[in-house]
């Protein structure tokens, strides 16, 4: 190698990595003023104190870290997004580097893990990639692998089928190789790894997708061709958006995470640099020191948290970057897709794994030789959950303050609780109203949605839709947790449903029965005690109650057809479909242009 050129490079990452430290600690003040902040404005609401009040304040204390990170990296990003010349170079300098025509001369594995899925989504998924890597000529580059931890004898021969059907259709165009697990040991991670150890010597690179992904070959040659141009990077991790749905919950829920996602992500990716962020798919890896140096430690021990990592993606991350490679993000939104859950039952599931999975990482929090970066991802993920605990017995301990006191104006103080309330507002909708002020100052994406009036009713649809589910998560969270503590089994690795479906009313009882007797509780509390706070404090218990109806009704295929067809959660792809998806048959884009 070039001694000017190795010289040069160093010097780059040098001031690169300065640069970096000027940037985490203009964060971290940030975040740590406006923590001070925030906890002196809620002292003020509650002066004068008592050990009540104490108790309360430090409950709010759990609580506000996630927040405060959160209005910092979208403010950021919106700043990045609405000023930077080239966003997405300005946060990962790698970028900078890529034109977009260099010469694949590398070798990926494409690894898609599946277990009980539809065999026919899957292959379809798949389809539509082989396709792409044959018409740009490169597929000669790629090797794609079906990695199966199905249980179910009857959807095996589907795979296997399906699997003879797509091997023979691209025979000497592009590899394909089916293999099947007999046992799930370590679940989808512990899939994947063993792949890297058996044949991961084959490929450079290792393009993971999860059952539900699909990427454009463009987006697929975009990340291979970042990774290429710097051999220190170990990991790049795109933007994943929802693919359109005709489901009425997974519609309000993607065009909800549509908005605040690019923001945060561009602001996270500005100051944690090369300790970026893994979502377990639609990302790529250089093998050698994903194999070497990713191996996921068990959790010792007995009880629910003990065994494989659920939450195996961060880890897999923090790993590589102890071992000095670079793991970053690409905030790209074009190209990358997934699959949400289309009804709330089934997203309430996914969320309780996420749960187990992240409070697994208190064992792992003393990890020796990783990162600060690393060690505070750790920790965010954590408190995530933990929030939810502490929101509830905030509410409690308040609710019940309310009703024993004499005389509930005394409690408060109305100027500082109404100026606490609004700036908690800002925070928690920070990353939301980032992106919702970038799509209405830009005409171009404003009509990528449909339209200025369609994006803000979907805007006000996605906002109560928030409002109705926090406060149901809040109560299943904390329910999940202390079942936890007290050595309850956890949450097992299933298949997700991906198909619309309606939820019985006696499924969404027996789903949110704990969070409807919760609600009911409070409003007869209230009522009883200080039935003049009812209002202010119904639309979080009006949530309480009505989940169960919301379930039944936000599952129901009418209205999710409906909801397509009227552009109620409208996204881009809706509005100018890729030509990835014209061979897909994709029902909610046919809604959408009235052709179904």
């Amino acid at each position: 190698m070039n001694p000017d050129l190795t010289r040069s490079t160093s010097l780059i990452r040098d001031a690169r990595a300065e640069i970096v430290w000027l940037r985490r600690l203009m964060f971290w003040t940030l975040v740590t003023f406006t923590f001070l902040g925030t906890m002196w404005l809620a002292v003020a609401a509650l002066s004068p104190l008592d050990v009540l009040d104490i108790l309360m304040l430090a409950l709010f204390a759990v609580t506000l870290p996630w927040n405060v990170i959160g209005f910092w990296n979208a403010f950021i990003g919106f700043l990045i997004m609405r000023f930077a010349r080239d966003p997405v170079g300005l946060v990962t300098p790698v970028a900078l580097d890529v034109r977009g025509d260099e010469p694949i001369n590398s070798s990926t594995a494409i690894l898609l893990t599946i277990r009980n899925e539809h065999p026919d989504r899957v292959f379809r998924n798949l389809e539509r990639m082989i396709e792409g890597l044959i018409e740009r000529g490169v597929a000669h580059h790629f090797h794609a692998y079906l990695l199966s931890d199905t249980n179910r004898d009857d959807i095996a021969h589907e795979e296997e089928l399906g699997y003879g059907d797509l091997k023979a259709r691209y025979a000497g165009r592009m590899d394909i190789t089916y293999r099947r697990r007999t046992s799930n040991e370590g679940f989808k991670a512990g899939n994947v790894r063993e792949f890297l150890v058996t044949h991961g010597w084959r490929h450079e690179f290792a393009l993971t997708l999860d059952a539900d992904s699909i990427m454009s070959a463009d987006a697929i040659l975009r990340l291979v061709r970042t990774i290429q141009a710097d051999d220190k990077l170990g990991l790049v991790q795109s933007l994943v958006v929802g693919l359109p749905s005709t489901s009425l919950f997974a519609r309000v829920f993607q065009f909800g995470m549509r908005l605040g996602m690019r923001s945060y992500t561009i602001g996270s990716a500005w100051w944690q640099a090369d300790c970026g962020p893994y979502w377990g798919h639609n990302a790529i890896v250089r093998i050698a020191p994903f194999r070497d140096h990713g191996v996921l430690p068990p959790i010792p021990g007995q009880g629910p948290l003990s065994g494989p990592i659920l939450s195996h993606d961060q880890v897999e991350a923090v790993l590589i970057r102890k071992a000095g490679y670079e793991v970053r993000a690409l905030p790209v939104e074009d190209g990358s897709w997934e699959e949400n859950p289309t009804t709330f039952p089934e997203f309430f599931k996914r969320d309780l794994r996420w749960c187990q999975g992240n409070m697994q990482y208190l064992a792992l929090l003393g990890m020796d030789g990783i990162k600060p970066v690393s060690r505070y991802q750790f920790v965010f993920a954590i408190i995530m959950f933990l929030g939810s605990p502490a929101w509830f017995l905030l509410y409690v301990l308040a609710f019940a303050r309310l009703g024993l006191s004499a005389d509930p104006s005394l409690l408060f103080n109305a100027g500082a609780s109404w100026a606490l309330f609004w700036f908690l507002v800002l925070l928690i909708y920070a990353p939301k109203l980032a992106t919702v002020l970038d799509v209405l100052t830009n005409e171009t994406r404003v009509r990528s949605f449909g339209g200025r009036g369609l994006f803000l009713r979907s805007l006000a649809a996605e906002i109560v839709f928030t409002l109705m589910v926090i406060p149901v998560m809040v109560i299943g969270h904390t329910r999940f947790l202390f079942g936890l503590a007290i050595g309850k089994p956890g949450v097992g690795w299933n298949a997700q449903l991906r198909d619309d479906m309606s939820v019985p009313w006696g499924e969404a009882a027996k789903a949110f029965a704990m969070p409807t007797l919760v609600g009911a509780v409070g409003v007869l509390w209230l009522l009883i005690t200080v039935p003049g706070v009812l209002p202010y404090a119904l639309p979080s218990l009006l949530a309480l109650l009505l989940p169960i109806p919301i379930a039944v009704w936000s599952s129901d295929p009418q209205a999710g057809r409906w909801a397509a067809r009227t552009g109620l959660g409208r996204l881009p792809e809706e509005v100018d479909p890729p030509a990835d998806f014209a061979s897909m048959d994709i029902e909610a884009i046919k809604l959408a242009r009235g052709q179904s």
